[in-house]
């Protein structure tokens, strides 16, 4: 079994608060007020994960984690935390590091096939109300059923024109497919196609055994730029939600491992769960239920618990809380709500810490 490992000391009696690896994928949640030490925490555990071989995908918002692959130093207030704390095997270190870029531009191209991604997530990407997802759905089954590939956009751009011209000799096996409909998900499309995403769609498709590297015994530190991909932030959680599933869906079932395959964490979590539809809820829900099984870790960073649905939650054991403000009455309450989600422990007041 691997050893466990520091993650933080107490201020108090400098104590070590360590993380178990058998443990780590039973998924995680760190959350904070804004500049508050979210990041760092979370470069803390990539990097120990990595020390211990396992390989971690995040995605890098603000554009200041790729400063990973590099030995740090000279850094003086870095130095005086280190003598404070007493960490006395702190190092500086550089890890192996690989960068994707969905547009390409920063990193290795990050592809999937239209088909691979599926009309349950497409829709949340182009914003279809119910019916025109329903309709979209049908589109991909005719599809699947006449052995017609999808892979990039025109694909499916060419399928959908195909549908509508041929609507009434589909009604009866796969439903109403309607003009209006299909004029819909065209204009998504090409609102997609306007943002960069056609980009994305198409072969050769991602490989999830690249994402599962190591480097002489350390886990690679696969690293998405998501700068300018969040500026979409519907393409953004859906894009994740989507490589999240693939990897639910791929790798066997191994239990509980000493050390986890893959440990997945997810910035700005939020935005995964921001108007989604019901069913694509329960999607995550069943995802991140099962994942553990798979040996994959799932950590959630968002500014307050509250913005991770109870059902998800739940399953998140492994929690770092950094400081919530509160001006408002609505902060107070969201600092309280955040104090609930922890068990209760006699000897402090989560809400006053």
């Amino acid at each position: 079994m691997a050893n466990p490992y520091l993650v933080a000391k107490t201020t108090d009696t400098n104590a070590d608060i360590n993380l178990l690896p058998k443990l780590a994928n039973r998924h995680g949640l760190i959350t904070g007020a804004t500049g508050t030490g979210k990041t760092v925490s979370l470069q803390v555990l990539a990097e120990g994960f990595s020390r211990l071989g396992v390989p971690v995908f995040m995605a890098d918002v603000k554009g200041d984690l790729t400063g990973l692959s590099q030995a740090g130093g000279g850094n003086q207030r870095v130095t005086d935390r280190v003598e404070m704390l007493k960490l006395t095997t702190f190092s500086n270190e550089p890890f192996p590091v690989t960068c994707w870029d969905v547009f390409a531009e920063q990193g290795h191209p990050l592809r999937a096939t239209v088909a691979e991604m599926g009309p349950l997530l497409l829709s949340r990407i182009l914003n279809l109300n119910d019916t025109q997802s329903g309709v979209l759905t049908a589109v991909f089954k005719i599809a699947d059923d006449k052995g017609l590939l999808l892979l990039d956009l025109k694909d499916l751009r060419a399928m959908l024109v195909h549908a509508g011209e041929n609507a009434k000799a589909y009604q009866l096996a796969y439903g109403n497919i309607s003009g209006a409909s299909i004029g819909s998900i065209q204009r998504g499309i090409l609102t997609l196609e306007s943002q960069g995403g056609e980009k994305f769609f198409g072969e050769p498709a991602l490989n999830l055994a690249d994402l599962m590297q190591t480097v002489d015994g350390k886990g690679v530190v696969n690293i998405l730029a998501a700068d300018k991909l969040l500026s979409n932030p519907r393409i953004y959680a859906t894009f994740l939600l989507w490589l999240l599933s693939e990897l639910f869906e791929s790798l066997p079932e191994v239990g509980d491992p000493d050390v986890p395959k893959l440990v997945f964490f997810f910035d700005e979590a939020h935005l995964l769960f921001n108007e989604a539809p019901p069913e694509l809820k329960a999607r995550i829900e069943q995802v991140v239920r099962l994942v553990r099984s798979k040996g994959v870790g799932v950590y959630f960073v968002t500014q307050n618990p509250s913005d991770i649905p109870d059902v998800v939650l739940g399953q998140l054991g492994n929690r770092i809380q950094h400081a919530l403000r509160a001006y408002t009455p609505r902060d107070a309450e969201a600092v309280r709500v955040a104090a609930a989600t922890f068990r209760p422990n006699p000897k402090i007041n989560t809400e006053q810490v």
